[in-house]
């Protein structure tokens, strides 16, 4: 039997990212985000939702570019730190042994430890209730060669271990069950 229980955001597990900003070194700031996701394929546009009060929401909308760095088992720690720390009072990148690197289309960093970068600009801010959601348009993503298989061409982001975030805890990922329209596969 399903119980009747509060509205509540229960869509799990969700990516735990952390989403680099700031275009000047001395500000490069992380926050990290689990509400964010994909929107649109063509063009490719996604979104993050920050609270107005998180000290990176003012330095993403004034620069109108963040960069949405996935995060992997290895960098639990950082994730969660990074996202109970304000960058008012810590320089994240430092605290966390974390490398700044250069994005390709933006002023913001990119985390290097990081298996996926991508590089957001965005398009339009909606004011929701507790979060903004920034809605951005994908300029570039930047994937660590370390997980293409060059033979087929094919990148494994699953070989990263990735971090997904699971109503308040943080998990690894299971088992493969199977690609996309596996279902429906017809036997040769």
């Amino acid at each position: 039997m399903k119980l009747n229980w509060k509205p509540g955001t229960m869509i799990y597990p969700l990516p735990a990212v952390l989403v680099s900003c700031g275009s000047k070194p001395e500000e490069y700031n992380l926050l990290t985000i689990s509400w964010c996701g994909t929107l649109c394929t063509d063009p490719a546009m996604c979104y993050i939702s920050v609270r107005p009060e998180r000290h990176s929401y003012d330095i993403i909308k004034r620069d109108m570019a963040f960069v949405i760095n996935l995060t992997t088992e290895e960098m639990a720690f950082a994730t969660d730190w990074c996202g109970v720390r304000s960058g008012k009072d810590y320089h994240k990148f430092e605290e966390m042994g974390l490398t700044p690197g250069k994005a390709t289309m933006l002023p913001c960093p990119i985390v290097e430890e990081s298996p996926l970068s991508i590089e957001c600009r965005v398009r339009e801010i909606i004011s929701l209730g507790t979060h903004d959601m920034f809605i951005a348009e994908v300029l570039n993503v930047l994937a660590d060669e370390k997980y293409m298989d060059k033979e087929s061409g094919k990148w494994h982001l699953e070989k990263s271990n990735p971090l997904v975030y699971l109503h308040g805890g943080y998990y690894k990922l299971g088992d493969f069950i199977g690609k996309f329209g596996w279902s429906v596969k017809k036997e040769v």
